[in-house]
């Protein structure tokens, strides 16, 4: 039994193949090559040809101009789809038209130029996020990139030609493609086509070899892409041999920070991760300067951090002072084998003198994890490093603490002259300006207010205290040393005590924020039903983010709104309920990722919108608004965390909805298999009495006298109404909705319905007193008219059997504030106890019959109670103490949707 250990678990084989047939994404085939001109546009439409011909629904969806006179003899026999044109700038551009070739939505379609950047006022910002959405919807896709404009390999591109390639693919699209053919011919070759004009047009093409498409550049790149393609294959063939039990267990780590030297740990990391096919984190220290970044500082941290996603990174966020400490302490807890930090040359000024550097004490911290230092890149010249940002922020004036500060210090003044009154040293009184110093650190706003209290207590010193008094000179020797040690100190304790300031504050937001997810949680977890967790997620969205919200629980491509809760001031429900904005959220729905404002896609919507996924399906969509401006990385990353607290309440909400449907179908398969019982058994005694006197009369006619055959029919047609009263119970439990157990319900005058069945009863049963009492004012109903009076009929029938006919029947209609009362009451023998728990089923365990039946067991009190249920209101039967028994249901008076 050893050798079964290792295999897999045979369910868990097929979910995953059940998961893979319910995943009808296209398959995608890219034409992969080194360079332009090698020939992937031919060699996919040669291919698209050849598919044609076998039969497959083939439509080119975008192909870039060529005048190769062979590339475009390929385009002939092939439905091509007309190009959409966008005017930027007075300028008409061809873009492929996505919406159209949704709406044919061929077997295969075309689409050259996989890395191409659309012009703006299309949906997506990128054409493969235009493919992503032909494989979503279950297109087969073929398209052409080139090894330049894989995102991973963009650096060392970089570094090889020198030319930063701006349009770039991420790796996942390369690693999802389902084939990925290359495309080579030898690097004279191309050379040779380029200098006949069969790539670019001559002029151009001069340019292109002097610069670009260099000899050795072209080698090099030739070699890359090949590398590509056999890692490609190799992964392939490793994935295939192994199991998800032996993953590797290398943890890559990569620091990145606001420098655009970053991007190219980031893409360094990606490749290592990938070659090792180990799992990487993009790690982002918070430190007390992260507030004062400058808004391009901002903007590449943020392109960063969406650099690191693309390629398949875990994006961490921390916060901490000291950045060594915050990425060691991480490294411990997660598990972290390698790390990988950038490295540029600093330049020695006095105040990095003596600082350690970043690599040098992450190595000291962590001597047993490998540590990978990756040169930073020349800057780039539209780059330049802002200088003296670090006064950014800490220069708040404010006239309070100006206040404050000469406060403190007039205070510490007199202070020390009183002291030196009383003949305390000197070494006193500089304690009591660094109190003083100190207070004033605390009190106040920033860096400014401390550093000038530390230079005016310094001056204070030497004016009052030192000889010559009042001046500024200090004659004595040792006094300059000490003004200097003074202002050290002062400055060391002010900067230490704003230093403590910062990170008390960093750590009151992080526990603010633990506390709101915990909150979120603990409330979520008690809450039921879907109104009242959308209702809850949108209040504290609204709270914490001050920005307007929509919650979407379902695809509003149907047509139904989302639940909009407005911020003060901000965009309102028309806006987010609007055609436009909807249809950010279909997208959203469909493709599971972001979209709106701040995003490639769909930009120019009003807000930002979030998938809400549990177990690869999306439950919801969460759009915030985003009139007061783009929201940060931070406030995403708790919108996320949000997110999958709500995605679990969600899910935990639709098992709840399943469970209860699976209950309820339960029961109606229950009632059903007991209704078919009771028929089956109810209708063999009237047919076989129907039966029998009919035999008796036609086997009898002459010898029966007129009594007799009086008799035999009268129990002919009392059994005949009791089939047609059978059958009008079963009409009426097929008019009930089977599939969400309701009716369809109109206001009804109850005491009209009260005199129909009682009118109707009264026919049956001439002989029995019906009383009725109803209230004096009009009293309507929301019902089904025909079921109630159903009900009412089955219930005075019932009463009417088991009571004498000297003692009447009695019909009471009441009203309370939230409902409708109605009792049926009887003066006869009253109910058994042993019958009670089997009162309104059909079927009764081990018994002869019901309570409701003279014949067999009977389903007149079953089908009322179905009845009620489906107006969603109470059935009840109890005993009178006068004796009888009282049948009371109630309807509510609110029409429930």
């Amino acid at each position: 039994m050893d050798g079964f250990e290792g295999r897999p678990d045979p369910n868990a084989l097929l979910a995953d193949i059940q998961t893979q047939q319910d995943n009808h994404s296209g398959k995608l085939k890219i034409f992969f090559g080194y360079a332009a001109g090698v020939g992937k546009t031919y060699a996919m439409l040669d291919d698209a040809q050849e598919q044609c011909r076998m039969g497959k629904d083939v439509l080119v969806g975008y192909v870039e101009p060529h005048t190769r006179p062979e590339t475009l003899q390929l385009l002939q026999g092939l439905p091509s789809l007309a190009p959409k044109s966008v005017f930027y700038r007075n300028i008409e551009l061809k873009e492929f038209d996505l919406d159209e070739a949704l709406r044919r939505k061929p077997e295969l379609i075309l689409v050259d130029e996989l890395a191409h950047t659309n012009a703006e006022g299309v949906r997506n910002l990128k054409r493969f996020q235009d493919i992503e959405e032909l494989l979503n919807a279950g297109i087969d896709v073929y398209t052409t990139v080139n090894v330049q404009h894989i995102e991973s390999l963009n650096d060392v591109i970089e570094g090889i030609t020198s030319v930063q390639v701006k349009e770039t693919v991420p790796d996942y699209i390369f690693d999802r493609a389902e084939k990925v053919k290359l495309i080579d011919i030898e690097p004279d070759e191309l050379l040779r086509r380029f200098e006949d004009g069969k790539i670019y047009k001559p002029e151009r093409a001069q340019t292109a070899m002097n610069h670009f498409f260099t000899r050795e550049n072209l080698k090099l790149l030739r070699e890359i892409a090949m590398r590509k393609a056999a890692d490609r294959i190799s992964n392939e063939n490793q994935n295939e041999r192994r199991t998800t039990e032996k993953m590797a267990n290398t943890k890559m780590l990569v620091c990145i920070g606001p420098s655009p030297s970053s991007a190219k740990c980031i893409r360094w990391t990606a490749r290592a991760a990938e070659a090792f096919h180990a799992q990487w984190v993009a790690l982002y220290v918070d430190s007390t300067d992260s507030d004062y970044l400058t808004s391009q500082q901002q903007k590449i941290l943020r392109g960063n951090m969406n650099l690191a996603e693309k390629l398949g990174a875990e994006i961490v966020s921390l916060t901490g002072h000291e950045i060594a400490v915050s990425v060691s302490e991480y490294a411990k807890l997660s598990g972290i084998t390698n790390i990988v930090v950038g490295k540029s040359r600093n330049k020695k000024t006095l105040k990095n003198l003596f600082d350690i550097d970043f690599e040098d004490k992450l190595i000291s911290l962590l001597p047993n994890i490998e540590v990978y230092i990756i040169p930073g890149a020349t800057a780039r010249r539209d780059y330049k490093k802002p200088r003296k940002t670090i006064w950014k922020g800490k220069v708040e004036f404010s006239w309070i603490d100006c206040a404050k500060t000469a406060a403190l210090l007039v205070a510490a003044t007199l202070v020390s002259l009183g002291l030196r009154k009383v003949g305390i040293g000197d070494q006193n009184i500089i304690m009591t300006y660094i109190l003083s110093v100190l207070v004033i650190s605390r009190i106040t706003k920033g860096h400014i207010f401390g550093i000038i209290a530390s230079v005016a207590s310094v001056l204070s010193f030497n004016f009052f205290f030192t000889k010559p008094m009042y001046t500024f000179n200090a004659i004595q020797a040792g006094y300059p040393i000490t003004f200097l040690i003074m202002l050290l100190v002062a400055l060391i304790t002010s900067t230490l005590t704003v230093r403590i300031k910062t990170q008390a504050k960093l750590a009151v937001q992080r526990e603010r924020r633990t506390e709101v997810l915990y909150e979120i949680n603990k409330k979520l977890l008690v809450t039921r039903g879907l109104e009242n967790i959308i209702s809850l997620t949108n209040v504290y969205i609204v709270n914490l983010f001050e920005r307007s919200v929509v919650f979407f629980p379902s695809d509003p491509e149907a047509g139904t709104n989302g639940s909009v809760m407005q911020a003060d001031g901000d965009t309102d429900e028309a806006v987010l309920n609007s055609k436009d904005e909807k249809a950010v959220a279909h997208w959203v729905f469909v493709n599971q990722k972001w979209a709106g404002s701040g995003t490639d896609t769909l930009m120019e919507a009003a807000g930002l919108y979030m998938p809400v996924i549990a177990q690869g399906k999306v439950l919801a969509v969460l759009g915030i608004s985003c009139v007061k401006g783009f929201l940060g990385h931070n406030t995403r990353q708790f919108l996320r965390m949000i997110a999958s607290q709500v995605a679990m309440a969600l899910e935990r909400q639709n098992l709840s909805d399943e469970q209860r449907s699976i209950i309820v179908e339960a029961e109606k398969e229950k009632m059903r298999s007991n209704l078919l019982r009771a028929i089956a058994h109810d209708l063999r005694t009237p047919l076989s009495g129907i039966l029998g006197a009919s035999s008796a009369i036609r086997e009898n006619s002459k010898t029966l006298d007129e009594s007799t055959r009086d008799k035999l029919n009268a129990d002919i047609q009392e059994e005949a109404q009791w089939l047609i009263r059978m059958v009008e119970n079963l009409l009426s439990v097929t008019r009930i909705n089977e599939g969400e157990s309701k009716v369809n319900k109109n206001p009804e005058a109850a005491e009209e319905v009260v005199a129909e069945a009682v009118s109707r009863i009264r026919k049956r049963f001439p002989h029995h007193k019906v009383e009725v009492s109803v209230p004096d004012e009009l009293l309507e109903v929301p019902m089904d008219g025909t079921l109630i009076a159903q009900v009412l009929i089955n219930l005075l029938e019932n009463a009417v059997k088991h009571s004498a006919v000297t003692s009447p029947v009695e019909i009471i209609l009441k009203r309370t504030e939230d409902a409708a009362i109605f009792e049926v009451i009887d003066h006869g023998k009253g109910i058994v106890d042993e019958d009670f728990p089997y009162l309104f089923i059909s079927y009764v365990p081990n018994g002869t019959k019901s309570s409701d039946s003279s014949r067999g067991m009977g389903i007149g009190l079953s089908i009322c109670m179905t009845i009620i249920k489906a107006h969603n209101g109470t059935m009840e039967a109890a005993n009178r103490k006068e004796g009888g028994a009282v049948f009371k249901f109630t309807l509510p008076l609110e029409r429930s949707e």
